[in-house]
């Protein structure tokens, strides 16, 4: 298995799982991508989408915004039980953002970080949708 198809499973992604792609520009990780769309067995949907989501994929950098607007925005379309992974530059690389903004932005947002994983070039943080938050939507 390839380094990026590792990492693609280190992401917990499973087949069939319906995966959204929000953020991505040039310096993207386009083996990442592949690998994860060889996992879930078809294509990621854009950031237009109105689908029911199991995985938000969030490339974020220090010059796109609001951390916190952009994840109450992509966590709209996420089932009970999904997530988003934002994946940011490794420290040293251009547009790298510090991992305390995400921990920051994530609770204001109403999501809790479970975990970061290294994937290259890039640091992915997982949110999740804390469980009391869930039963009520």
């Amino acid at each position: 298995m390839s380094t990026h198809g590792s990492f693609a499973q280190k992401m917990g992604l499973r087949p069939g799982d319906v995966v959204q792609e929000v953020g991505w520009d040039e310096d993207a990780d386009d083996e990442l991508r592949a690998a994860i769309e060889d996992l879930i067995d078809s294509e990621m949907l854009d950031e237009d989408t109105d689908e029911v989501v199991d995985v938000v994929l969030l490339w974020w950098r220090d010059d796109d915004g609001d951390l916190v607007d952009t994840l109450m925005d992509v966590i709209t379309p996420l089932s009970d039980d999904g997530y988003v992974w934002v994946l940011s530059p490794k420290t040293g690389k251009p547009g790298h953002v510090q991992p305390s903004e995400i921990a920051e932005a994530a609770p204001t947002a109403g999501l809790v970080q479970t975990s970061s994983t290294n994937l290259g070039s890039w640091i992915g943080s997982r949110l999740v949708q804390p469980k009391a938050g869930r039963a009520k939507r």
